[in-house]
């Protein structure tokens, strides 16, 4: 079918538009606490979304045991743990030095194909880990050239390694729940209860962190940002993920997200005037190729 022939571009497309959140949008709501901003912009989305899609809660009758399992496994790792845990990472390195950040979240392709191997019995063609790797290849060139990783950030090296790493594996889940959830469901209803899930979740955690203390530092520009952020890469983004998702495997998903440091990249050349080295453009070639090889074997 059409739908499923292209299905890998609408992840593509979501996971760019996560990048232009990243570089563009959520720089500018650094001074808040990072659960606040997650619950904010989660329960702005859940406004929008609500007087549309709460008739179609009557959906969710139809999931079992496993299916509410799967999606509090999405809500918990992906809403709130893998980005709580990522933006505490660049915290620790002050924004700065994300080479170590930026290294580990290309772990995520790893755990999500594990995952899905063992939860979705999920198995991949044999090219698909020779694409795979390409991609992850592609994705370190483009990130770091030839040169390793810098590791000179101080004592916090530690701590925001393993903040990456915990986000790296919570995306990964995230991933993996998703499309497990996503089984018996609709992709509006399922986008729906990931967003209503996160919320309920998020709440007890702003509260025994004492970030709603901080509300009242929200100001105007914040909330133009919040409300742009729920109208790209909030809900519109996950709308198009999860549509894109349901019709292609887990581990295809996972390659197809590592658009976003392509987009990271392009940006940084746009905004800020960073040009990158020959090296880096082999890197995202290889990159873009890996990604539509990728596609191509979900397609056959």
């Amino acid at each position: 079918m059409i739908q499923n022939k292209y299905a890998p571009l609408f992840v593509i497309v979501a996971a760019s538009l996560w990048g232009i959140d990243s570089i563009v949008l959520r720089p500018s709501l650094y001074h808040l606490p990072v659960p606040l901003v997650v619950l904010v912009e989660t329960g702005i989305v859940v406004i929008i979304l609500t007087p549309f899609l709460y008739k179609r809660l009557s959906e969710s009758k139809v999931l079992k045991g496993k299916d509410w399992l799967a999606f509090l496994g999405v809500a918990f790792f992906g809403g709130a743990v893998g980005t709580l845990a990522i933006t505490k990472a660049l915290f620790y390195v002050n924004y700065v030095n994300l080479s170590i950040v930026v290294l580990i979240q290309k772990l995520q392709p790893i755990f999500a194909v594990f995952l899905a191997a063992l939860i979705l019995h999920e198995r991949p063609d044999r090219r698909f880990y020779f694409w795979g790797s390409l991609a992850i290849l592609g994705a370190y060139l483009m990130t770091f050239g030839f040169n390793l990783p810098n590791t000179e950030t101080g004592d916090k090296t530690i701590l925001a390694a393993g903040f990456a790493f915990l986000a790296a594996f919570s995306y990964g889940a995230s991933t993996v729940f998703s499309k497990r959830g996503l089984r018996n469901i609709s992709f509006e209803v399922a986008s729906y209860l990931r967003f209503i899930l996160t919320f309920i979740i998020l709440i007890p955690f702003v509260y025994f962190t004492g970030s709603q203390d901080s509300f009242h530092q929200i100001t105007e520009n914040n909330w133009l940002i919040f409300g742009i952020i729920a109208v790209t890469s909030g809900g519109p983004a996950l709308f198009l993920y999860y549509y894109g998702l349901k019709r292609i495997t887990a581990s295809v998903s996972t390659i197809c997200e590592l658009s976003f440091p392509l987009t990271a990249i392009v940006l940084e050349y746009f905004i800020h005037g960073n040009i990158m080295t020959a090296v880096q453009w082999t890197g995202a070639i290889l990159l873009l190729y890996s990604i539509i090889m990728v596609s191509g074997l979900q397609r056959n």
